[in-house]
């Protein structure tokens, strides 16, 4: 590898109460910066808490943040470029995986960047369930307005051309191998 940045990493979602929620075996680091890091995959198997598992359909470019309470994923599709939005703590990396809280609000993005803010439900749930404070709460309210105003000013990561191009680069590198 010509930067030394592409890598395969495993990535564990957990819920508030620090139960597992999701683990995605295998994603392959494309880039890595002091505030993000960009993973791409394809035909991933995904682990369900409940030990239930399937395989990603359509290959997708996911950021991850340092300081952000989301992470974007761009999804190939045949129609289009879609995005998918947790809310969720920023990640943190150890020798095991990529980790982070999924926080249940999401964002679903189709390929005119019209978009719904789903589980709504879920999230009053376990906010109530698991006693998020206060503070909590409203970081993760804000970063849901936040979402909203870069998918509507069309901001980073939500432009069609870089999700290929990231998907591009992943797919010459992995034929360089």
């Amino acid at each position: 590898m010509d930067n030394n940045v592409q890598r395969d990493i495993q990535i564990q979602s957990y819920k508030h109460d620090e139960s597992l929620h999701r683990i995605w075996e295998k994603a392959t680091v494309i880039e890595e910066s002091e505030d993000h890091i960009v993973v791409v995959n394809k035909r991933t198997k995904v682990i369900e808490s409940n030990g239930r598992f399937w395989h990603t359909r359509e290959p997708s470019v996911t950021w991850f943040y340092k300081d952000k309470w989301y992470n974007i994923i761009g999804i190939i599709k045949q129609d289009g470029i879609h995005f998918y939005c947790n809310i969720a703590s920023p990640y943190l990396i150890d020798d095991e995986a990529l980790k982070y809280i999924d926080y249940d609000l999401d964002i679903k993005v189709i390929d005119d960047f019209s978009y719904n803010v789903l589980d709504r439900n879920e999230y009053n749930k376990h906010k109530t369930r698991m006693a998020y404070s206060s503070k909590l709460k409203n970081i993760l309210e804000t970063e849901l307005e936040n979402l909203k105003l870069m998918i509507e000013n069309r901001e980073e990561p939500f432009n069609h051309d870089l999700i290929k191009s990231y998907y591009n680069k992943y797919l010459e590198d992995i034929n360089h191998e």
